[in-house]
């Protein structure tokens, strides 16, 4: 069996099933998404579905994004959020236009039960965003962090690379867990890069929202799939870019 781990979404559908064929994904292996399901590209609705449908079959954990929040709460009070809609919620907003009650009542049930982390037991922790807190995930005081924080990926690449962890000076958050992955902030936004480390964070999302591709990693091997740069899956669309 293999663990996977998949970056932000998007609502690239093509990207991910492209890059599921790419890997040669079967029931056997494990797939931890990292969140961002939504916002971007034009089948957000599509992706939830495919995504439900999927864990039926797989061994799937979904873990929680932020962007993922910002559509539930929208389907939950329809209240307007400029700043959702400027950042790929418009065309999530279109995307649920034509959904019908039922199909919104599977897909609430979906966002409700993502996960903010995973902990696997080798230690390694999965999450959308990152934690502040220097003893780890179990002190963390406000669960947003896990899915909008930014400072752990900027530590992280910020850190003397000579430092080594042993070091008093060494950052103590990075010393909780043997690897985390993450996603949230994007590598690049404007060409092709593939998933990065940084001390023992590895970031998985490679841009699929703007100009990239969608990216997985072996955790344990470390080999990479990608997709094509999802916008030239969708030509005719704006993504965020």
């Amino acid at each position: 069996m293999r663990t996977l781990v998949i970056g932000d979404i998007h609502s690239g559908l093509k990207g991910l099933k492209q890059l599921l064929k790419r890997a040669s994904v079967t029931e056997k292996d494990q797939l931890i998404f990292l969140g961002d399901y939504v916002d971007g590209w034009s089948t957000a609705v599509e992706t939830v579905s495919f995504l439900i449908e999927l864990k039926k079959t797989h061994n799937c954990i979904f873990i929680r994004g932020n962007h993922d929040v910002l559509c539930q709460d929208w389907l939950l009070h329809k209240k307007d959020n400029p700043l959702w809609l400027q950042h790929g919620g418009r065309a999530t907003l279109s995307s649920y236009d034509a959904a019908d009650p039922a199909l919104i009542a599977d897909h609430l049930n979906f966002y409700e039960n993502l996960r903010n982390y995973y902990l696997d037991k080798k230690n390694r922790l999965f999450l959308h965003a990152g934690f502040t807190n220097l003893k780890g995930i179990d002190y963390e005081y406000f669960e947003q962090t896990f899915y909008w924080d930014r400072t752990l990926w900027e530590l992280a690449c910020s850190l003397n690379p000579e430092l080594r962890p042993d070091d008093v000076r060494y950052p103590k958050r990075l010393t909780n867990y043997k690897e985390i992955f993450i996603g949230h902030t994007p590598i690049t936004k404007t060409g092709v890069a593939k998933p990065t480390r940084a001390a023992n964070v590895w970031n998985i999302d490679t841009g699929a929202a703007f100009r990239g591709p969608l990216s997985m990693l072996d955790v344990d091997t470390k080999e990479v799939w990608q997709s094509e740069p999802v916008q030239d899956l969708y030509p005719n669309e704006q993504g965020r870019n």
